[in-house]
């Protein structure tokens, strides 16, 4: 009897044992005073008494009450997890909400900053087109050959090409005068071999023009020497005007009439029409839509054939 008694008890601690790991283990959590509470089972389990037929009893009453610990100390570790999960779940919720506000304010300074983009384009755009109105008068004259004679007597020299190339607008008393004229920019580069340009500021306006106009229908000249003519604007305007060179000398052989207009726009006469480009991506598309003009356009081409 004592026997099996004693060998329930071995059994019965095993079953303790195996509950305890379990719960050790379960979703990965470990359970603290596991083995505190194995111990109080060894400890405080019942001692088996000889002739006492109650013993199988006192045991199962024992275990069911050291089950009960065992869940209640389970409930109580799973509560401080849920608390932990919900305190994570907090955490990123707030997380999200602060990326979420982070986003709108990435898009608020980004229209802000398209905004000033756009200001800034104005702005220059402005200063720009003040600059070329405070050239109107101004006539840019490209060749003219560096001497000294020359560099001294601008003023004269002016005059002289006048005469020489469109004398009529003498002959009409108009008043070619001068305010200035000088060489720009101001210091020559002895490693350049081309001439600088002369900036010739007139007097009156109309007269600029109509030498402007003469200068357009032909090849001026002084003394012989060929020389250009053009309107003076600002170094910006300018870039963009030769941005169409390679365009406008292939529209010019093509008989296509073509025009720098101020600023920058680039007009052509084709098929009994005026046509006007303020982009160079705009006459391409153009080009490419007409048979008659497709292909015999490409600048990247014809860049990589003349170099």
């Amino acid at each position: 009897m004592a026997n099996s008694t004693e060998a329930q008890k071995l059994q019965n601690t095993k079953i303790n044992k195996k509950k305890g790991s379990t719960l050790d283990t379960f979703y990965g959590a470990k359970i603290q005073n596991t083995e505190q509470i194995e111990e109080d089972i060894q400890e405080n389990a019942p001692k088996s008494s000889k002739g006492n037929g109650n013993s199988p009893q006192t045991h199962e009453e024992f275990e069911s009450e050291m089950t009960k610990k065992m869940e209640a100390l389970w409930e109580e570790k799973w509560e401080i997890m849920q608390k932990k999960f919900t305190h994570l779940q907090n955490q990123f919720d707030q997380t999200v909400k602060e990326n979420q506000a982070l986003k709108q304010e990435l898009i608020k300074q980004s229209q802000n900053t398209k905004k000033l983009e756009e200001n800034i384009k104005y702005l220059t755009d402005k200063v720009i087109d003040l600059e070329n109105r405070g050239r109107r008068e101004n006539l840019r004259i490209i060749g003219l050959p560096e001497k000294p004679e020359i560099n001294t007597k601008l003023d004269m020299v002016i005059q002289d090409i006048i005469k020489e190339n469109c004398p009529e607008i003498l002959e009409q008393g108009g008043n070619t005068a001068t305010d200035r004229a000088h060489r720009t920019p101001s210091t020559l580069n002895p490693q350049k071999t081309t001439p600088r340009n002369v900036i010739a500021k007139f007097q009156s306006y109309q007269t600029k023009e109509k030498i402007l106009q003469e200068a357009r229908k032909r090849q001026f000249r002084y003394k012989g020497m060929p020389i250009r003519v053009t309107q003076d604007l600002a170094s910006s305007t300018l870039n963009d005007r030769k941005a169409w060179n390679m365009i406008f000398r292939k529209a010019r052989e093509l008989g296509l009439q073509p025009r720098i207009s101020y600023p920058a726009k680039l007009t052509i006469y084709f098929q009994g029409k005026v046509w006007a480009f303020n982009k160079i991506e705009d006459f391409q598309l153009f080009a490419k839509k007409r048979p008659e003009l497709c292909g015999k356009f490409d600048t990247e081409n014809q860049r990589a054939r003349n170099t």
